[in-house]
């Protein structure tokens, strides 16, 4: 089951951050989620949203370049070396990680994270297998 993370170019310079957040409040979309890596001259802000489409349509009429990535939304145990596990199972099937980050850490004793990875249907068996659960962008919603 894949997800949508909303994906932005943005120029790296003061106050452009606030801009892309402000355009999505604007458009009455929750971030639920974000990761930003930087170069000297530009930024790539991967987010988890509410409303994908709708986020990803604000954006697009205020000017900025974004796109609808699709990922995988990954629940595992919160407990020691269960993320170790998952991904020695995505070793062993020769996938590659693209990028990942945290999601949420939720009380019941499970956490979640967004993994981008060269071959997401493949992934997909491969971390359900494991043992993983794979979330829909509803069920991310309410966590």
């Amino acid at each position: 089951m894949k997800a949508k993370q909303v994906s932005v170019f943005i120029e790296n310079r003061e106050g452009r951050l606030e801009e892309v957040l402000s355009a999505i409040k604007a458009a009455g979309v929750n971030i639920l989620s974000l990761s930003l890596a930087d170069t000297r001259e530009y930024g790539l802000l991967r987010l988890i949203v509410s409303d994908p489409a709708k986020a990803d349509k604000a954006l697009k009429e205020g000017g900025f370049s974004s796109m609808l990535t699709d990922v995988l939304v990954v629940r595992l145990n919160n407990e020691v070396g269960s993320l170790q596990d998952l991904l020695c199972a995505v070793a062993k099937e020769k996938i590659n990680l693209e990028y990942m980050y945290g999601l949420t850490i939720e009380k019941a004793g499970k956490a979640s994270l967004v993994i981008k990875a060269s071959d997401l249907d493949k992934a997909a068996v491969v971390l359900k297998k494991a043992g993983a659960e794979l979330l829909s962008n509803e069920e991310i919603v309410s966590l």
